[in-house]
């Protein structure tokens, strides 16, 4: 009994906290259900996707969303994929950063946008929601939006009042096509902020 007791003082204290500026939570937004696969708003879910598979890690349903924990130069980050539906992402975003002990510098958001034409990905520190009902709540829930965003281009090919049809439509095979270039970008502009910080991931991938 002495001796097992010992073991486990020797491995509580010897386990190594992990610094907090080296944790990362990055979080795609989208809507889980099936119908919802290929859209463009769900672009975010297609980075993290991307992202997983390029590091061979599997995303695991846990709650308030599906989780996946990659490393990268020395980084621990967490990808969440919320299950909230978009409308609900900032609860999910909230639950995770508290319960890994996140700061807020160290959050990204990974996001569709109709204000960029396809094929262009924008890095920001912080800004206005937008109108986009995900980052609206996610400002909601935290209460600011002083938080890392990064918008991916889907473009506004939609006449006037069809915005949320185009948003909730399927790619066009010449957008899964551009989708090849994109997406890939998109997981190289993640990993940068982790591990390099925003400022110098804006200089190097805003086009």
């Amino acid at each position: 009994m002495l001796i097992c007791n010992f073991i486990k003082r020797f491995f509580k204290q010897s386990k190594v906290e992990i610094d907090p500026k080296m944790k990362f939570l990055v979080v795609g937004l989208g809507n889980m259900h099936p119908d919802y696969d290929g859209t463009r708003h769900n672009v975010g879910f297609e980075v993290l996707d991307l992202l997983a598979s390029e590091k061979d890690a599997v995303f695991k349903n846990d709650n308030l969303g599906d989780l996946a924990l990659i490393k990268h130069r020395g980084r621990q980050i967490h990808l969440l994929k919320p299950s909230t539906y978009m409308n609900l992402s900032g609860k999910a975003v909230r639950y995770w950063m508290q319960k890994f002990k996140i700061n807020l510098d160290n959050v990204l958001i990974v996001v569709d946008d109709i204000n960029l034409d396809l094929g262009k990905i924008r890095m920001r520190k912080n800004g206005a929601h937008g109108g986009h009902n995900g980052l609206k709540d996610v400002e909601r829930m935290l209460g600011t939006n002083q938080y890392a965003r990064l918008r991916i281009g889907i473009g506004s090919d939609f006449s006037k009042g069809r915005q949320v049809d185009f948003v909730l439509g399927k790619w066009s095979d010449e957008e899964i096509s551009e989708l090849k270039t994109i997406l890939p970008k998109s997981t190289d502009a993640t990993l940068s902020f982790c591990s390099i910080g925003i400022s110098h991931t804006m200089n190097r991938f805003n086009n």
